[in-house]
């Protein structure tokens, strides 16, 4: 869901750093998982790109400071509905992926994000990158769970 940037203001509020489109269900949440600690939010508000929170048991700069650069995950309930045509990622982890022929060319087994697009590390007899973009996704199912791609079986 985003990333711990550090400490804001001197009372120990901590600067989180949210993935595109998430900033508001973060800023509503009443819990966030930090690591494997889960800090209730006192108070939270988006701050320009950013979310700025009051976490329980975090009470200076320094404390707040101590979590940069750790994940923060927030409880399923806490999210909206993904619209037609979008998906939570963890949604689609172990979907079955195909291409335009009916060959199964593995699991979606993780997720890559460098920048541009994500990327669904795929394992099946090889392991596979394949990158999350129009061109390649052409059908997502998730209650049949699969995913059609167009990529052949021996790229």
């Amino acid at each position: 869901m985003g990333r711990v940037a550090g400490a804001y203001g001197v009372r120990g509020w901590v600067k989180a750093v949210p993935q595109a489109g998430v900033q508001e269900s973060l800023a509503k949440a009443a819990a966030w998982w930090i690591g494997d600690e889960c800090r209730r939010v006192g108070q939270a508000r988006r701050h320009s790109a950013t979310v700025v929170a009051k976490l329980e048991g975090i009470d200076t700069p320094e404390q707040a400071r101590a979590l940069k650069g750790r994940e923060i995950s927030v409880e399923r309930a806490a999210l909206p509905e993904a619209g037609d045509g979008h998906y939570y990622l963890a949604d689609l982890l172990g979907l079955d992926v195909v291409n335009a022929r009916g060959e199964k060319l593995g699991v979606v087994r993780l997720w890559l994000t460098n920048g541009p697009q994500d990327v669904m590390v795929v394992q099946g007899q090889a392991e596979r990158l394949i990158p999350w973009v129009p061109t390649v996704v052409k059908q997502v199912d998730l209650e049949s769970g699969r995913i059609e791609v167009d990529w052949e079986a021996d790229w």
